[in-house]
């Protein structure tokens, strides 16, 4: 069955419990994981229990098919229900999972399966929307609505109430990625913790102290450096973001998001609006900060170079999956590649 938006969350804190398996795809990598690890939880008691938890990788299925249906067949040792968890599924799998769902055994386990972008067409999207004993939720960015409702909510459980103004600047701010912005917030209501147990308000300069330096050094930093062809600041970037333990694949994500919105400003350009009118089209909005490097690099990149630039991207995730190379190693020589690209534009303007 097919979860909608507004159920989703719900879902994942509870679980229907006629379903064997739930699919979790889209670009919000950070959500896919956090619904991910509600839905664990909320069966299994702890992402981590090794009596009621199984972790498995595509790898591992690629070697051992049926991996899959015996871990999810498995009972407890110690009572209570299992969850396991399958990250970086493929198209490839949905024959595996279409014997598992209609497998006539009555196993309490949970699967949760975690994907990236999946399309409509997606022979493992379209099995766990039409089975039964299924569900798929996808996982896509936070508009300035949702992304609105999150803030408020994550600062509001640390007895925090947040400024408009500064409600305004953390929407520009975040929302390329749940789990970062999660993060972030995390650290503002640090930053930001109410005295004696009272509530507190954040400010409009607590949240550019506190959250604006560590945004401008993220993962966006990254995108931003690769689309302008900032060699020095991309091979630095990369360095500190994936020592600091970002994973490459939501390097190249937030890549690749960066690119899509190239490419959406540059198709609104093709068809005869201005460069302003069509960035001010972006939802989430561009940081004010972040327009004119968005302009440098409209300027390097045509609409043929983008698409381009978004297959090698979507084929280095994949590489990641499925070669067995070293995901930092693939992410870096791509993410170098495209940024040659992109000055050897400049330079020759």
């Amino acid at each position: 069955m097919k979860i909608q938006a507004g159920r989703a969350d719900g879902f994942a804190r509870k679980p229907d419990a006629a379903v064997r398996a739930v699919l979790l795809y889209g670009p919000d990598s950070g959500l896919v994981r956090e619904r991910a690890e509600a839905m664990i939880k909320a069966v299994a008691g702890a992402i981590d229990d090794p009596f009621r938890t199984r972790e498995i990788s595509a790898g591992e299925l690629k070697d051992d098919p049926a991996l899959l249906s015996d871990e999810a067949n498995a009972m407890s040792l110690m009572g209570g229900r299992r969850a396991v968890r399958l990250r970086g599924a493929l198209d490839s799998h949905a024959k595996l999972f279409e014997e598992l769902l209609d497998d006539e055994v009555k196993a309490d386990s949970l699967v949760v399966v975690e994907a990236g972008l999946l399309s409509p067409s997606s022979k493992l999207r379209g099995l766990f929307e039409d089975h039964p004993k299924a569900a798929a939720i996808a996982c896509y960015l936070d508009d300035e609505s949702t992304l609105a409702d999150v803030i408020r909510d994550s600062l509001r459980q640390a007895k925090l109430e947040v400024a408009s103004d500064a409600l305004e600047f953390l929407v520009g701010r975040l929302g390329g990625d749940r789990m970062l912005t999660r993060r972030e917030l995390e650290k503002l209501a640090i930053y930001c913790a109410p005295l004696n147990g009272e509530a507190g308000k954040v400010t409009l300069a607590d949240a550019e102290a506190c959250v604006g330096d560590s945004s401008e050094q993220g993962v966006d930093d990254i995108a931003m450096a690769v689309a302008r062809g900032d060699i020095a600041e991309l091979d630095r970037t990369y360095e500190r973001v994936t020592r600091e333990g970002t994973h490459a694949i939501a390097i190249l994500r937030a890549v690749s998001r960066h690119f899509e919105r190239l490419h959406f400003v540059a198709g609104k350009m093709a068809e005869g609006a201005n460069a302003d009118g069509a960035i001010k089209a972006l939802r989430p909005p561009l940081f004010f900060k972040a327009v004119t490097p968005f302009k440098m690099a409209l300027r390097q990149w045509p609409a043929s170079n983008i698409g381009r630039a978004l297959e090698l991207l979507l084929k280095a995730e994949m590489d990641c999956k499925t070669t067995g190379m070293p995901s930092e190693a693939i992410t870096a020589r791509v993410l170098m590649q495209l940024a040659t690209a992109a000055r050897r534009a400049a330079s020759s303007r």
